[in-house]
Parts: C-alpha cells; sequence; structure tokens
C-alpha cells in the first residue's frame, strides 16, 4: 500500500509538472498556425480572437483529458487543443501555404523544446547543487520541482512536434504530404481525415504510437541537452 501512495504521489507531482508546459505548448501551437495563416494572407484567426495566449479559447476538454491520462499513465504524452480555423481561399498559393501554415506549429514546439533546454542549462549555472551527482547539498524542493517540470517542458514539446508531424490527416504532417502530390490523389488522401482520430486512438492504445514515436522524442531530447549543456561546461 505504501509503493502505491507513493507511485500516486508521483504521478500527481509529474502532471503538476507538466500541466503549465502542456498548456503553454499547446497553445502557442495553435497561436504559431494563426499567425503564420495571417502572414500568408488569411484573418480568420484573427478576427475569432485566437491569436491570444489565454488558454479559454483554445481549451478541448478531450484534449486536455488526454493529456492528463497519458501524464499518468507515463511514456508517450500528448493531448491538443481546439484547431485554429484557416480559410486557404484566402491563400495565393493554397496547396503550399496550408503547408507552411501546417509547419508552424511544430516548429514553435521545437522551439519551445530548445527554450526549456537553455533554461535547464541556466539552472545548471545557477544550481550547481542540484545536478552535482555526488553533492552533499540536497537540492530544495523548489529547485527539483523547476528542474522537473523544464525537462518536462522540453519532452513534452517534442511529442506535440513529432505527434504533430505524423503524416495522418488532420495532423500537420498530412499538410506537407499532401502538398507532394498529385491533385487527384491529394484530394482522396485529405478524406482520411473523417477517421484519423480513430486511427489515432487505435495506434495509441495498441502501444504503436509510443514504439515509432518514441525513439524520436528520446534522440531529439538527448540533442537539445548535449547542445544546451554544452554552452555551459
Amino acid at each position: 500500500m505504501f509503493s502505491l501512495d507513493m507511485d500516486f504521489s508521483q504521478a500527481v507531482r509529474l502532471l503538476t509538472a507538466s500541466l503549465v508546459p502542456m498548456l503553454l505548448g499547446m497553445i502557442v501551437h495553435e497561436v504559431a498556425h494563426g499567425l503564420a495563416a495571417r502572414r500568408l494572407g488569411d484573418p480568420t484567426a484573427h478576427m475569432m480572437g485566437r491569436l491570444t495566449l489565454n488558454p479559454v479559447p483554445h481549451i478541448d476538454p478531450l484534449g486536455l483529458f488526454c493529456f492528463v491520462i497519458t501524464s499518468i499513465a507515463g511514456g508517450f504524452i500528448f493531448g491538443w487543443a481546439k484547431p485554429v480555423p484557416v480559410n486557404p481561399r484566402y491563400f495565393r498559393k493554397p496547396a503550399r501555404d496550408m503547408m507552411l501554415v501546417g509547419l508552424a506549429g511544430p516548429c514553435s514546439n521545437f522551439l519551445q523544446a530548445l527554450l526549456y533546454g537553455l533554461i535547464v542549462a541556466g539552472l545548471v549555472v545557477v544550481w550547481p547543487e542540484a545536478f552535482a551527482r555526488m553533492s552533499p547539498v540536497q537540492p530544495s524542493a523548489t529547485q527539483q520541482f523547476l528542474v522537473l517540470m523544464c525537462t518536462q517542458g522540453i519532452v513534452i514539446n517534442l511529442c506535440l512536434a513529432w505527434f504533430n508531424l505524423l503524416p495522418l490527416p488532420p495532423l500537420d504532417g498530412s499538410r506537407v504530404v499532401a502538398y507532394f502530390l498529385p491533385m487527384r490523389l491529394a484530394l482522396s488522401y485529405a478524406r482520411l481525415e473523417r477517421y484519423g482520430f480513430v486511427i489515432l486512438l487505435v495506434l495509441l492504445f495498441s502501444g504503436v504510437l509510443g514504439r515509432v514515436l518514441g525513439p524520436l522524442v528520446d534522440m531529439s531530447f538527448r540533442q537539445i541537452l548535449h547542445l544546451t549543456l554544452s554552452l555551459v561546461a
């Protein structure tokens, strides 16, 4: 019973440390889509009040629920916010511009992961005792929590980036694939969107999603920490 209590407390601590990075990751992801669309001529997201960091217009209850469940369960973490509306009729080159709008979201997550890595590097300088293996000084609860939140920020944003780059409609990766397909084939490919959510759930609960994306997240996590920590070495 004691170990169960410990496991539950660790899960709650992990969820608490992950909440802010996850909300920011999802919201900035959608705002990046909207900003890219606006830059390319589509004012829809701006007119609907979606170019804001206020979480209220962005939160999708089911997406937030999936984040909570996957955070507690461990492994691959994912969730989503309400998609930003995009009207390709405003674009000069719809296929190309939809691809660029799609890529803006994952790119924002990669940048956020790098930012959290830079914060971790800064914490190494400010609090070396929190990272020294043989240090007699134990890090405080605040230090431990901030380090956990930043490392989770890296992991969560990498999960969001790689997840959204999957070539499955309606994910962002499908916009990239559609751009390189002939028109007729691209239209047929887009029809997969009606089955996309079901396919994603099957991939998630079968463990395929974690086996495919887990190595990408792990590799990216190591590369970001290697890059940022080398700056303070």
